[in-house]
């Protein structure tokens, strides 16, 4: 059955803890209608005001997903991290549903690979990646990295000297590091997207694209 296209912005939130209702409150930020649905009804009453519609239901339920309207978003995030069971039988439950795009949360990676293998489009690790990114944080380098799946990252690193009072171009940062400078920002501005044209100068922070080991690397020059 096709879905209304209206969905698109719609959202089903299935868990209310930390990183359910983090998640349900910055998409509201973002406009989007989000359904929260949470087992504890004292949970579900303090995001009620907050959210577009909040449901204390199992989320293991078919009958009450339905009821609530489920199956129609083209979107469900699976926010249930401690309950391992309820968190698989809910995603097992999507699945079942047709929804085009589910997240879940994993406590472990052995815990994503079942969520993946039952039906979960997307699975995170807050906990993991949050680690991760920190260990990046705290070795001074980054100023912010970001990695994705297949071995991808971004990172916010101040601009090398030898790139001083040089054009992009003319210091050769790919060629020498494997790297593409995305943006950059000059002290007391924002950032702006930078070209081959682009000139460098002390002080300046770049947004540095690249795989993993290259951008840091890169970011370890300063």
């Amino acid at each position: 059955m096709a879905r209304n296209p209206a969905a698109s912005h719609r959202i089903a939130v299935l868990g209310l803890g930390r990183f359910g209702s983090s998640l349900a409150l910055e998409l509201m930020r973002q406009r989007w209608e989000v359904i929260g649905v949470d087992s504890d009804p004292a949970v579900v009453q303090e995001y009620a005001d907050h959210l577009t519609h909040a449901a204390v239901a199992n989320t293991t339920d078919e009958v009450a997903m339905r009821q609530l309207g489920v199956q129609d978003m083209a979107h469900a995030v699976v926010g249930i991290g401690i309950n391992l069971e309820a968190g698989i039988l809910t995603t097992g439950l999507l699945a079942d549903l047709g929804i085009p795009n589910i997240w879940a949360k994993a406590m472990s990676h052995r815990h994503a690979s079942i969520l993946q293998r039952i039906g979960a489009h997307h699975v995170v690790l807050p906990e993991h990646e949050m680690g991760e990114r920190v260990a990046h944080l705290v070795t001074g380098h980054n100023l912010n990295f970001i990695e994705f799946d297949d071995g991808y990252a971004v990172v916010k690193a101040r601009a090398p000297e030898e790139a001083f009072d040089r054009t992009l171009a003319d210091a050769a940062l790919r060629s020498k590091y494997g790297v593409t400078v995305v943006a950059i920002k000059h002290p007391g501005e924002d950032f702006t997207y930078a070209t081959a044209d682009t000139t460098v100068h002390t002080g300046d922070t770049l947004l540095v694209a690249g795989k993993t080991p290259q951008v840091e690397a890169f970011a370890s020059l300063t």
